[in-house]
């Protein structure tokens, strides 16, 4: 069949009227647009102090738009069929026009954004809509809605024409005609399946509500795209309810826009803290100042010439006397002031020290000035410091030069550490305040530096010990472990308890601990009689483990110490002040804190004045048949005096222990003293209880110039004077430093001549002291001996303190083997306790101990030795000491004597003895002729003498022609008759025996001592 043909000219016409309707209808719809585009511009610039409430708004608006509209229910009712070409030309001009408008209008992404609208979730892939719905981005407002759909119905009266047209068009075969029409396809391809990716962004800041309130005429009815694809059925995503899915939409954005914030948080935090650890990297971090040990003012390490001061206002208050803890003499005018003290006329102040070496300078500690009527310090003080001492700088705390407070009194140290440490030889004090006078004390803190050598002074540790200090329980359980590694020779046990119920620790090392041992004699050291002299706890606790860490490793010398002698170690006597002591530290106490008990005694001066009673004895001629000469009784009601809990236990363990030497280390001064500690009064000279003064004319010279000292209110010397200096000498040039002289001694010159010894009642003489009381209550010699001046010396110097005295040490305990030792037993065999050993010249006799031995300490030589014991007859040996290293044995064998005559003449004058003053009528009778001869007159005494001293000198030579040691006693005859020998147990008179031994009658007899008495 033949399709019909058209006229030419009509269907140009035809062509001409749709360009014309084209044109007219895209002209219309550019004014429209910008109509819309001023209508947003005015909106947007309206809303802009209200972003936040736009915001929601625009989602609210988003969620209207999405939600389908009362047109679209309307055209779903409608039934779908194909669109007319007046519908498709409106779309097309719809499409241009908007096209046009997006180029026009300013960028609204330039205006301030709300909260990223551009970063929300898109909506269910429209773009995948074969017809996506147009009339959806309608205004949602019931006024626009209903505006906008009676305009939509105006042009469905035209289309018609158009539709006819359409017809006409495809029937004539217009797309065959004009291959052109796909290139129109392709502009129209944003309103196409791609059309809401594109435009996506905007779509929140264009749909504003007042700009569709405000002006809903902007938005036109869009025709449905007439497209080449066959028509589908409305799609899947139709059917949603695009509420849910809105408020849905809304909670994931605040749900993201919450955990952006979080994160932005969390990067911010991190950030800063990256910041932060690089500029901790880069800033030196603040650490703790650097503890460093004294250089050695307090204790004399830094010698003299290293100090320097700008001037002194007095000779006895030079550069020298600024050492902390510096003390002044009793008087202050003299040469020994209590500190450093500056010419007030001066305009500059300083004190320096020279170190003599590169050192790192940590800190200064300041103290006042030593005095009891003065209160002087310096209250704040710049520090200087040089290498070459001519430049000086000034420590400076980065604003200003630092100033640096002192003290506020004058005897409590104050320490300033710096807060860096400073490389430097030299270091200066400059004082700007001060409180009376411009004096002070002071030590520098400092630490050498790696790469320096030692110098002549640094005395290297050999010994693995432990050198720290150590506090109460420290101390105990140092004993502890030193006690488990060596079980066989060490024993731990207390001797009392302090006031504040601390036990004073004591151990023993032997090799049958806990166990008194015939012939094995028994040695003490004591320390920590004063709790802050901490230097003698210490190197106890180091002699400790040094005993037991050479016992084991078989060091013959600790092995013969050990086997051979009974040590006891009591390191602290008083344990409740070290803890106070300890609690401050070491040169931040000044000199008494710590030094007296918890009640307030000085535990070493708090022992009973036997010394008086002595004297005064001696002054009357008592001694020895009224007062003994040894084991003189405490007197009574003393324990319930004023005495410390302390000095209650030491008495106690003294008296059942048979100590024969022993030392108290004490602190302070640099020096050995040994007793007597008490300094004797002036002797009587007349009276009827003085020395009479004809006794003086036959004397010698030495004993003459010895009771003028004496009488002039000198020293007192023992009757073992020389043997003390001999143990003294020995502490004392055994130590590495203390005979050193070229320092003098730690607070004034040196008192000992270069001997590091002195008596001590002729330097600090004390009443009552621990060392007078061992002598005359024990058998037990015993010495101070001071270790160094600084009395709580820092850590760092235990170990070139344990060097210097360790020798000593172990020297001092094996004088214990120095003079004779023996048994003093009866014929049976069985020990005599408490029997009385006496030498011939020396007025100090001992006694044995229970098991019967006894031990005497005496230099080398021979002597005439009597052993005396109650219902026993008297026996005398002539012993030699040697100078070997073991003691000389001297036994003695008793034999009973008529005992019981002598008892019954003490019972019928009831123990009291009756010194006979007439002459004998009967000269034959020997009572009567001894007992005058000790009242005569001066005469008979030296005519008495002068036989004694024939009658040893013929013993002497019969020894030495027999060449035996058992010698019998000789009778002393009168003036009438010639001496005479003989060998008979009852060579000694009875009378004489019982004036010259010590027996228990005699102790018991109630006597007052009073010096005193007429």
């Amino acid at each position: 069949m033949q399709a019909p043909r058209v006229p030419l000219c009509a269907t140009l016409f035809a062509l001409c009227w749709i360009l014309s309707l084209v044109i007219n209808e895209e002209l219309v719809n550019a004014a429209k647009s910008n109509q819309r585009t001023r209508s947003i511009q005015m909106s947007q610039n309206s809303e802009i102090n209200s972003k936040r409430e736009d915001v929601e708004d625009g989602f609210t608006e988003d969620t209207q738009m999405d939600e389908p509209g009362e047109e679209e229910m309307v055209e779903k009712q409608k039934p779908k069929g194909k669109k007319t070409p007046e519908e498709l030309l409106a779309a097309k001009a719809k499409k241009a026009a908007e096209k046009e408008a997006k180029a026009k209008k300013p960028k609204p992404t330039k205006k301030p954004k709300p909260p990223k609208p551009t970063k929300k979730p898109k909506p269910p892939k429209p773009t995948k809509k074969p017809k996506p719905p147009k009339p959806t981005k309608k205004p949602k407002a019931p006024k626009p809605t209903t505006t906008t759909t009676t305009r939509a119905t105006k042009p469905t009266r035209k289309p018609t024409m158009e539709e006819e047209e359409e017809k006409l068009l495809l029937e004539l075969g217009w797309d065959t005609l004009f291959p052109t029409e796909p290139k129109e396809t392709e502009i129209e391809k944003p309103i196409g399946p791609d059309h809401d990716e594109v435009p996506e962004p905007d779509l929140i800041p264009k749909v504003k509500k007042p700009a569709s309130t405000d002006d809903p005429s902007i938005y036109l009815p869009i025709p449905e795209e007439s497209t080449t694809t066959p028509r589908t059925v409305a799609p899947w995503y139709e059917e949603y309810d695009y509420s849910d899915l809105a408020a849905k939409k809304l909670e994931e954005e605040q749900e993201k826009a919450r955990k952006a914030k979080e994160e932005k948080a969390e990067k911010l935090r991190k950030m800063w803290e990256e910041e932060e650890e690089e500029k901790r990297k880069q800033t030196v971090p603040y650490a703790e100042p650097k503890k460093c040990p004294p250089l050695g003012m307090e204790s004399h390490r830094v010698e003299d010439d290293q100090i320097l001061a700008s001037s002194a206002s007095h000779h006895g208050y030079s550069a020298l006397r600024g050492r902390l803890n510096m003390q002044s003499s009793a008087d202050e005018d003299d040469v020994y002031g209590g500190a450093w003290c500056a010419d007030t006329e001066e305009k500059e102040h300083w004190f320096q020290v020279n170190a003599r070496r590169e050192v790192e300078f940590t800190g200064v500690i300041t103290q006042g000035r030593s005095s009891d009527t003065h209160d002087d310090f310096v209250s704040s003080y710049f520090v200087a410091f040089s290498n070459d001492s001519r430049d000086w700088t000034v420590l400076h705390d980065g604003y200003a030069e630092w100033l640096f407070y002192g003290n506020v009194d004058k005897d409590t140290p104050v320490m300033t550490e710096f807060s860096y440490p400073v490389v430097a030889r030299y270091i200066r004090i400059l004082p700007q305040s001060w409180n009376g006078s411009l004096c002070m004390r002071l030590e520098v803190l400092g630490c050498p530096l790696p790469t320096s050598y030692p110098t002549e002074n640094d005395v290297p540790p050999t010994d693995d010990l432990d050198y720290r200090h150590h506090n109460y329980k420290e101390m105990r359980q140092m004993m502890k472990v030193i006690n488990e590694e060596c079980p066989n020779i060490t024993r731990i046990y207390n001797i009392g308890k302090s006031s504040q119920g601390l036990k004073m620790y004591a151990m023993e090392i032997s090799d049958n601990p806990g166990e008194h041992e015939t012939g094995e004699p028994e040695f003490r050291y004591t320390a920590g009689l004063h709790g802050n002299e901490v230097l003698g706890r210490e190197l106890l606790l180091l002699l400790m483990q040094f005993l037991c860490k050479e016992y084991n490793d078989d060091n013959p010398r600790v092995h013969r110490l050990v086997e051979s002698v009974r040590i006891h170690l009591v390191p602290s006597l008083n344990p409740d002040a070290y803890e106070l002591a300890y609690e401050m530290g070491s040169e931040m106490g000044n000199w008494a804190l710590g030094h007296w008990t918890e009640e307030g005694y000085d535990i070493f001066q708090n022992f009973p004045d036997l010394n008086s009673i002595l004297w005064g004895a001696e002054d009357r001629g008592w001694v020895p048949r009224v007062v003994p000469n040894h084991h003189i009784p405490i007197p009574e009601n003393f324990l319930n005096g004023s005495v410390a809990v302390e000095t209650k236990a030491i008495i106690s363990w003294m008296e059942r222990t048979p100590f024969v030497l022993g030392a108290n280390l004490q602190g302070g001064e640099k020096l050995a003293t040994y007793p007597f500690d008490m300094q004797r009064p002036p002797r009587a000279t007349d009276g009827r209880g003085g020395q009479s003064v004809h006794e003086y004319q036959h004397m010698n010279e030495e004993t003459w110039a010895r009771i003028q000292r004496q009488n002039e209110g000198a020293l007192r010397e023992t009757a073992d004077e020389n043997l003390f200096r001999w143990l003294a000498m020995t502490y004392a040039h055994s130590h590495l430093t203390m005979t050193e002289n070229q320092r003098g001694s730690c607070h004034t010159d040196d008192v000992t001549g270069g001997q590091g010894i002195i008596n001590r009642a002729s330097w600090k003489p004390v009443v009552g002291s621990m060392n007078d009381f061992s002598y005359l209550h024990t058998n037990c010699f015993e010495i101070s001996v001071f270790l160094g001046c600084d009395k709580f010396p820092h850590e760092s110097e235990l170990a070139s303190e344990w060097e210097n005295n360790r020798e000593a040490l172990l020297a001092f305990i094996e004088q214990v083997h120095r003079g004779i030792k023996g048994v003093v037993k009866d014929v049976s065999g069985n020990p005599l306790a408490n029997a009385t050993v006496s030498v011939e010249g020396i007025k100090h006799d001992v006694k044995t101990a229970a098991t019967g031995d006894y031990w005497r300490l005496l230099n080398p030589g021979e002597y005439r030795v009597t052993a005396r014991a109650d219902g026993y007859t008297s026996q005398t040996r002539l012993c030699i000491v040697g100078y070997d290293a073991n003691a000389t044995p001297c036994s003695f064998t008793m034999t009973k004597s008529n005992w019981a005559r002598i008892q019954q003449i003490m019972a019928q004058r009831k123990k009291k003895p009756k010194l006979v003053t007439s002459t004998p009528v009967n000269t034959n009778n020997r009572v009567n002729v001894e007992s005058t001869g000790a009242a005569s007159g001066p005469q008979n005494e030296r005519l008495r003498r002068l036989r004694l001293f024939r009658m040893r000198k013929l013993r002497m030579e019969r020894m030495k022609a027999s060449t035996t040691t058992e010698m019998t006693t000789t009778t002393i005859p009168t003036t009438t008759l010639p001496p005479t020998t003989t060998a008979t147990s009852t060579t000694d008179s009875w009378f004489e025996h019982w004036f010259d031994q010590d027996t228990a009658p005699t102790q018991d007899y109630n006597f007052e001592y009073r010096i005193d008495e007429d």
